[in-house]
């Protein structure tokens, strides 16, 4: 990508960074989470497709029934450490396969007392800036799902 332009969102926890991110990668645990991150975006939550190899380069495929047909998400992981961050590439559309979008979740200690504080780039090509506020409200209905299941 050569120029680009980011939705960031952060949310905070009760749980542990340490059980954030693993609940963020459990293959077992993802369908759960997609599904509240879809509920809470109004979209229904029909889950069709959750799979995911959590390892650096390992590739996951996400996909849900929405009023105009089945939405996929997939990518590859870039970097994974846990407790503290994931990383990994985020393509929609096959176009995007060349040049795809890269999202980064950082997770830490709350400062204020126990929990954990997650903050999300997403970093697209700036051909999508009219698309962030959107892309930030995904993103914020993942996490709120996320931490729903946790």
């Amino acid at each position: 990508m050569s120029d680009t332009v980011e939705a960031k969102v952060t949310h905070r926890f009760a749980a542990s960074p340490e059980r954030v991110y693993d609940t963020f990668l459990d293959p077992d645990r993802v369908r759960d989470w997609q599904a509240a991150w879809l509920r809470h975006g109004g979209m229904g939550g029909d889950v069709t497709a959750s799979e995911l190899n959590p390892i650096v380069g390992g590739t996951f495929l996400f996909a849900d029934k929405r009023e105009d047909g089945e939405a996929r998400h997939w990518g590859m992981f870039l970097d994974l450490e846990r407790p503290t961050r994931i990383a990994f590439t985020w393509i929609v559309d096959e176009s995007e396969e060349d040049d795809p979008s890269e999202v980064t979740l950082i997770i830490e200690p709350e400062p204020d007392g126990p929990g954990a504080v997650a903050t999300l780039y997403h970093a697209m090509d700036a051909q999508w800036v009219d698309y962030v506020p959107q892309t930030e409200k995904g993103w914020q209905a993942m996490l709120e799902g996320l931490d729903s299941v946790l």
